[in-house]
């Protein structure tokens, strides 16, 4: 911003409805209001609203639940019963509906990322999807292991062997009243709890201990299904993804060595078992394509996969930036458009096909991991390899998905995708 004048904007906007969520939990207070200028814009207003509601919880589902303690935690509770805006713009009351929607589609992300992993197991995700099915009229399919087995789903399910959690690939599907003109799939990474398999995590530094969050592509994607299932968006259709599993360490788990056969028949040749994620995704990655592919199927208009994916993200990044490779210039358009929008950080990164040559194997037609060199663009070129003609983008969250200092789960996904999927009957729209 210019030197003397507020900064603004959703970013903005998130810090002081955050700031205000805290004075009221401080305070105990029964009723809020949000003094406004008249003129923020409606999105400033939304964002506002969403950081207000979002700050205003504490996850407190595994702490003492002792009479005594639960007593003690009653007494603090917060009592807040209603949320006035003074001097709003006009569209406020609207604005604000639309961010009490998308905050509960961002606590729903939130919750599912904070979870351990003996509550939030594969199943647990699936049945999650099937609340959001009920509650907002989402088509659900769940694919157990066989189904996933007669579609050749062999990476995917070779990350899962060694698990005794059964594999889920849910899929919901969002239809909108009215002609669809466009037709996108959201992609999230599903793993509900990652050891690195055979290449187990271990040492300082592994975060062994916080891999419950590598199903954080998963959490955002199921966030931004209840966002979109709330706020009705016409004209797009959108398929919501997770190839939810354990990446675990057993006698029946894939070794490092092994030949994973996907289910567009490409072989892969396992360098690095803590490099799964990539091969659950190369499945998702196929089937969301084919939705568009089938007899008398209308051809998908974006595929988008959204994943905890690599720590080198984190070292080119930092932890509040995601990044973003796109194969289609439009696409990465849309994805930078709805993270400006939302106040979500991400940054294109390049697809540089030079270092195609890192995933080559003398045995197999790709190894799952590159050199160390480059290892987010190495991961994002081995994804590529599973999409043939639809436009796609890959999201690395692996940094903005969790922070300490705010408290765990951010919440991170949920926002933008929901964006980019109500963005994306409207880009039709004008283009006709």
């Amino acid at each position: 911003p210019e030197e003397g004048k507020p900064r603004t904007g959703p970013g903005a906007a998130a810090q002081w409805g955050a700031a205000a969520a805290a004075a009221a939990k401080a305070e105990r207070a029964e009723t809020a209001a949000l003094a406004l200028t008249g003129s923020e814009t409606e999105t400033e207003v939304q964002g506002a609203v969403e950081a207000f509601l979002t700050g205003l919880v504490s996850d407190d589902r595994f702490k003492d639940r002792h009479p005594a303690a639960l007593k003690k935690a009653a007494e603090k509770a917060l009592r807040l019963k209603s949320l006035a805006l003074l001097q709003g713009p006009e569209g406020a009351a609207a604005a604000a509906e639309r961010g009490a929607k998308v905050a509960s589609a961002v606590l729903l992300t939130k919750a599912l990322v904070a979870a351990p992993a003996n509550y939030l197991t594969p199943t647990a995700l699936a049945e999650t999807a099937s609340r959001l099915s009920e509650e907002l009229g989402l088509e659900l399919k769940v694919l157990e292991r066989e189904e996933c087995e007669k579609l050749g789903m062999g990476a995917y399910l070779g990350v899962s062997q060694g698990a005794v959690e059964p594999p889920k690939f849910i899929h919901l599907t969002y239809k909108p009243k009215g002609e669809v003109r466009k037709r996108v799939a959201l992609i999230g990474k599903g793993l509900t709890f990652d050891s690195g398999g055979y290449n187990l995590k271990a040492g300082a530094g592994s975060m062994i201990e916080k891999m419950k969050f590598d199903m954080g592509g998963a959490g955002a994607v199921l966030g931004a299904a209840r966002a979109v299932g709330l706020l009705q968006p016409a004209g797009v259709e959108a398929h919501f993804l997770v190839a939810a599993c354990e990446n675990m360490v057993s006698e029946r788990a894939m070794r490092p060595g092994d030949i994973l056969t996907a289910s567009n028949d490409k072989t892969i040749e396992v360098i690095n078992t803590d490099a799964e994620g990539r091969l659950t995704l190369a499945d998702a990655l196929v089937y969301a394509e084919r939705l568009g592919t089938a007899e008398g199927a209308t051809p998908l208009d974006a595929i988008v996969d959204v994943a905890t994916l690599t720590g080198a993200c984190i070292i080119a990044l930092g932890d509040k930036y995601a990044g973003v490779w796109a194969a289609d210039e439009g696409l990465a358009g849309s994805l930078a458009r709805a993270a400006e929008a939302t106040g979500e950080l991400a940054w294109r990164m390049p697809l540089a096909s030079e270092y195609a040559e890192d995933l080559k194997s003398p045995i197999a037609d790709l190894k799952n991991v590159g050199g160390r060199a480059g290892g987010s663009i190495t991961a994002a070129l081995f994804l590529k390899e599973f999409v043939e003609k639809a436009p796609w983008a890959h999201v690395d969250i692996a940094g903005p998905v969790w922070s300490d200092k705010a408290g765990g789960a951010t919440g991170y996904g949920a926002r933008m995708l929901s964006r980019f999927v109500e963005d994306a009957g409207k880009e039709e729209a004008k283009a006709e």
